[in-house]
């Protein structure tokens, strides 16, 4: 069976092609230091091939949610060094998922005196707060060109503390409606300077972060994930033409990086907008097809024996079966998901799912 054998991408040697997408569990303390009971919960799952951290924030400022992890300091990286020493030696490799949350915040998570995007428009919604409460999202400062600089050189330091702190490698989060995404669609960057209007334009950040955290690390421990399409949190790309040619700008500018791989979530992995852009890409593509269906085992093995991708990532199902290659290895029922738990806080839901053994 394909979807168990091994797989290089970039430095990364996995043991399997089952990847465990990066999912939100907001299980940190209040200064986003990850403890004992993250590392725990990683360290269970270390049987997928790879790892995909929650998103962590490089700054104060690009904290999306209380509870969410980060990387800004000393103290979070040792924090992380827990979950990094747990999870290798249980054999396994893990990446974190550096995420600037963009507009997709409040200053009452941030702490800060603003909220940052591409350009002045904030999202029509609202987020929950620490205490439960629930604040609207404010309007953002549109990031000067200045200030583009320091947020690429978070991205940069976040990277480097992430690798010291012992991590396989870093994916960076341009999807899901976050701040690189915000760059890549006409919805959420009406700038006129040279980080917005043509597909060109609006690609350009997010190739300028991928360069240089790529020459910080080495390419062949970075990866990067979009998510073309998924209009998400007022992230709208709606024009088929203008996403082909936002997205093919930013693949065919990262592909001679030799990044470590291209993850791309999309509800038809192996339709024509997916296939172009692995092909362009040239190297490993991890498809995630599970945002709003669950993949199940038949699927995952269907994307690799039909050759739609190098490996599948899996969030619901890693979540309530920490030992998911072996349950579907042999065929056995799996857990379901207890949705109550999956924002909370504590073991329950994130580390007392019974596993085969038990």
């Amino acid at each position: 069976m394909k979807l168990f054998s091994p797989l290089a991408a970039g430095d990364l040697e996995l043991a399997n092609r089952l990847v465990m997408a990066p999912m939100t569990r907001l299980r940190s303390d209040e200064r986003g230091v990850p403890n004992a009971l993250m590392a725990e919960h990683y360290a269970q799952r270390a049987s997928m091939g790879l790892i995909v951290s929650e998103g962590v924030f490089p700054s104060a400022e690009s904290r999306a949610y209380p509870g969410q992890p980060g990387i800004t300091d000393d103290e979070q990286a040792a924090g992380w060094r827990l979950v990094t020493d747990a999870v290798h030696a249980a054999s396994g490799r893990i990446v974190m998922q550096l995420m600037n949350g963009g507009r997709v915040t409040t200053t009452g998570i941030t702490g800060t005196d603003r909220i940052v995007a591409p350009s002045a428009i904030a999202i029509d919604g609202e987020t929950r707060l620490a205490d439960g409460s629930k604040a609207r999202y404010g309007l953002p400062h549109a990031l000067t060109t200045d200030e583009l600089a320091t947020v690429k050189d978070e991205f940069v330091a976040a990277a480097r503390r992430a690798i010291d702190a012992g991590f396989d490698g870093v994916e960076l989060h341009s999807a899901n409606g976050y701040l690189l995404h915000e760059f890549l669609s006409p919805a959420s960057n009406t700038r006129t300077d040279a980080y917005g209007g043509s597909p060109a334009a609006r690609a350009a950040f997010v190739i300028e972060v991928a360069q240089a955290v790529a020459a910080e690390v080495g390419a062949g421990r970075v990866g990067n994930r979009i998510s073309p399409s998924h209009n998400i949190q007022d992230v709208l790309e709606t024009d088929p033409a203008d996403v082909l040619a936002t997205y093919g700008t930013l693949v065919d500018a990262i592909a001679p990086l030799g990044l470590a791989y291209l993850s791309i979530l999309h509800a038809e992995p192996a339709g024509s907008l997916v296939q172009e852009l692995r092909t362009r890409f040239g190297g490993t593509v991890i498809v995630n097809s599970g945002f709003g269906e669950v993949t199940t085992a038949d699927e995952a093995h269907a994307l690799i024996d039909d050759d739609v991708a190098d490996a599948v990532a899996v969030g619901r199902p890693v979540i309530a079966n920490p030992d998911l290659v072996e349950r579907w290895r042999g065929g056995h029922d799996l857990n379901d998901v207890d949705q109550a738990t999956v924002y909370a806080s504590g073991a329950e839901g994130y580390t007392d799912y019974p596993r085969l053994s038990a």
